[in-house]
Formats: structure tokens, C-alpha cells, sequence
């Protein structure tokens, strides 16, 4: 499935570079850039360094073989005029080996020359351009912290900014739970002095009854009192009631007496 494929890498990239984009600090890029710029720059001087070495180098081996051509040389007329002219050829042979040899160390020479100058023309450039990029870099640095600086005091300000955004709703739950704090004690205040709160401590106790709680006690006693009397008189009736209550009096006497 390339279409698939094609579409999540496209989304990975998007995410991986809004990721850097969040962690990217201009000042460190910069910064960055300018060092990586200095390195180059350090290159640069120790190739130029590296070529006028090499061009020191052949300029010495080339005065060298200058000394031996003048002593070839007079070797050769010294030869000549003792009648040697074997030892003057021989001399004179070898002198030409030396001055070709200086030929081709004078061209190396003039090339490396040539590019010392092309190497010390382009370390000023390179050198001019990191100062310019160094003040630029300056300067933009200088300009993201101002405002920032200046995002930071409006985000402040306004109360736009995340920290401030959490501090405005760390406020609100606060006054959110004051309110109602401050409306339950209202209402339990309210409710204490209308009486619908009864006193743990008199729970169980007589004292705790109010006027109207001890007259309807007092009214279901004297009913049930009065029912009960009306039933025992039902079941004895109201005469012999005395004369049976005197004589079991009587019987009691006797038996204690006996």
C-alpha cells in the first residue's frame, strides 16, 4: 500500500519536524552556525599554512641545487683548464640534470604561490563574512530575546501565556471553593437558628422535649389510663367489687392467725 505508506511517512516527518521546531532555540542555531563557520575558517588557515610550508620546503631544496650548479660549474673550468675534459663533461652533465630538477621546482613553486594567494584572498573573505555574520548573529539574538521578552509580558498581561492560563484556573477553583464554602456555612447557620438542627447531646433525654412534645406524651398517657380502668370495671363491675377486695382481707387474717 504505497498510497498508505506514502501518507504516514509524510505525517511522521510533519510531527518529528513541529517536535524541532518547538525545541529549536535561535540563539543555540546561531551560535551553532557561527561556530561551525570558525572551524572552516581554522581549515582554511591551516591549508594557507600547510602550502607556504610546502612552498618553504622547495624554496630551500631549490637554493640547494642552485649551490651545486655554481660548484658544477667550477668544477667543470677547473677540469678544462687541467686538461681533463672527461671530468669538466661529467660536471658539466650533471649540472644540467640539477638545473632541470630547478626548473621544476621553480614551476611547483610558482603554483604553490599561487595558491597561497588564492587561499589568503579567500581567508579575508571567509573572515569578513563570519564578522558580518558574527554582529548579524548578535543582532538577531539581541532582537528574539526582546521579544520574547516582550511575549512573555503581554502573555502575562493578558493572560494568555500556559503558566499564566493555569494560574487564572488555579484562582477561579479557589474563589469556586470559597463560594461554596462560604454559602454552606450561611446555610447551616441559617438552619441552626430556625431549630431544624436537633442537639446531639439531648437526644434520649426529657430535657431535650419541647412544650409540645410533653403535652402529647402527657395526652396518650391519660388515655391509655382511662381505657384500662374502663375495661377493669367492665370485667368486675362496680358493686361487689368492695366486699370481695374486704372479705379476701378477712380470710388472710384468720390463716396468719392460725
Amino acid at each position: 500500500m504505497p498510497g498508505l505508506a506514502g501518507r504516514m511517512s509524510t505525517v511522521v516527518k510533519a510531527k518529528i519536524s513541529k517536535l524541532l521546531d518547538r525545541a529549536e532555540d535561535p540563539a543555540e542555531t546561531l551560535d551553532y552556525s557561527y561556530n561551525k563557520q570558525l572551524e572552516l575558517l581554522q581549515n582554511v588557515k591551516k591549508g594557507l599554512a600547510d602550502v607556504v610550508t610546502s612552498k618553504k620546503r622547495m624554496q630551500l631544496q631549490s637554493k640547494s641545487l642552485e649551490q651545486n650548479v655554481v660548484k658544477l660549474d667550477t668544477q667543470a673550468r677547473q677540469a678544462v683548464a687541467a686538461g681533463r675534459e672527461d671530468l669538466a663533461r661529467a660536471a658539466l652533465e650533471r649540472k644540467q640534470v640539477i638545473q632541470t630538477e630547478l626548473q621544476g621546482l621553480d614551476q611547483q613553486v610558482a603554483e604553490l604561490e599561487q595558491q597561497q594567494e588564492q587561499l589568503t584572498e579567500n581567508e579575508k573573505k571567509l573572515r569578513a563574512k563570519i564578522e558580518a555574520f558574527r554582529t548579524k548573529k548578535e543582532v538577531v539574538k539581541a532582537q528574539y530575546s526582546a521579544a520574547e521578552a516582550q511575549v512573555r509580558i503581554s502573555e502575562a498581561a493578558t493572560g494568555v501565556g500556559e503558566q499564566m492560563a493555569d494560574v487564572g484556573l488555579a484562582m477561579q477553583r479557589a474563589v469556586d471553593k470559597t463560594e461554596n464554602m462560604r454559602a454552606r456555612a450561611s446555610a447551616v447557620d441559617e438552619l441552626e437558628k430556625a431549630g431544624t438542627f436537633e442537639d446531639i447531646t439531648q437526644l434520649g433525654q426529657g430535657g431535650g422535649d419541647d412544650e409540645i412534645d410533653r403535652q402529647l406524651k402527657e395526652l396518650t398517657s391519660s388515655g391509655a389510663v382511662d381505657d384500662e380502668l374502663a375495661k377493669i370495671k367492665s370485667e368486675v363491675g362496680s358493686g361487689p367489687a368492695p366486699q370481695a377486695l374486704e372479705s379476701g382481707e378477712e380470710q388472710g387474717s384468720q390463716e396468719q392467725a392460725r
